[in-house]
């Protein structure tokens, strides 16, 4: 299949391009915060637990959750993938128009954001864990398509009749895997983590949607990167391991422990706030 050329740029205002990328992390900060702030005003979800936070503090939240995503992703795509850019050309860190945001960057960002703001406002990480990852897959979805529109972070080579002819990949068809991943990381587990707070009401259970969305990304992207092209410069890891496998497979396990120490933690008599008014 040809590759349906868009252009990353979706438009020019004098010397400033507004590209479709930096877009995909503005809606992803916005509708999930207001996703976030649509869980808190729903006195369904809360039947054994006051909600995590006040609107007024979710506002708030917003902010240090941002600069984690930034300032993590970033770090994070230089740490894990072009650590020589720390002495070959440091300038170029800072420059994240340029692209290159690794998502284990950025949750590690957001973990730190986090426990910050929990620690500052006396909440409970746990429980303020679960609220932030709920939203999450709506930025795996955006942020792959992207992704995608880049052309870039493309498959490896494959003989499947939708595979792509990727600019700057060379002439084999590769698997479109930004989209398989925008359908599993964002779609899949949204629904997966919607089934977890609206249908169960495991936002009562503390740290355990969190354990289920650390569960079930880990998951998909150790499986994911099997059709996944690793970068170029990444180094040839051993039994075909790729740093995504490696940084997943924490991840994995520290959720399945989130969800085992949440399901048998007893829950608190209910409050009643799931009542109709």
């Amino acid at each position: 299949m040809p590759f349906p050329h868009i252009d990353p740029v979706l438009v020019h205002i004098g010397p400033f391009a507004i590209r479709w990328y930096a877009l995909a992390y503005v809606a992803t900060i916005l509708l999930g915060w207001r996703y976030a702030v649509s869980m808190l005003r729903n006195p369904r979800l809360w039947a054994h637990r006051a909600p995590t936070l006040a609107v007024e503090q979710m506002d708030d939240l917003i902010l240090w959750l941002t600069l984690g995503v930034v300032i993590g992703g970033r770090s994070g795509h230089v740490l894990f993938y072009t650590p020589s850019l720390i002495w070959t050309d440091p300038l170029e860190i800072l420059q994240v128009w340029h692209g290159g945001m690794s998502f284990h960057g950025g949750a590690i960002g957001v973990v730190v954001a986090g426990f910050a703001y929990a620690k500052k406002n006396g909440v409970d990480p746990l429980r303020l864990g679960d609220l932030i990852v709920a939203a999450e897959p709506i930025g795996g979805l955006l942020v792959r398509i992207a992704n995608f529109i880049n052309g870039e972070l493309w498959g490896r080579p494959t003989k499947a009749p939708w595979g792509m002819v990727f600019p700057d990949a060379g002439p084999l068809p590769r698997h479109p895997s930004q989209l398989y991943e925008a359908a599993l990381e964002g779609i899949v587990l949204f629904l997966v983590l919607r089934w977890a707070t609206h249908g169960r009401k495991w936002l009562n259970r503390r740290g355990v949607v969190m354990g289920l969305f650390l569960t079930g990304y880990g998951l998909i992207r150790i499986g994911l990167e099997n059709v996944r092209e690793p970068d170029s410069y990444m180094p040839n890891f051993p039994f075909g391991l790729t740093m995504g496998m490696m940084l997943s497979t924490p991840m994995v396990l520290i959720g399945l422990y989130l969800i085992r120490r949440g399901l048998k933690e007893p829950l608190p008599p209910a409050t009643g706030l799931d009542e109709p008014a």
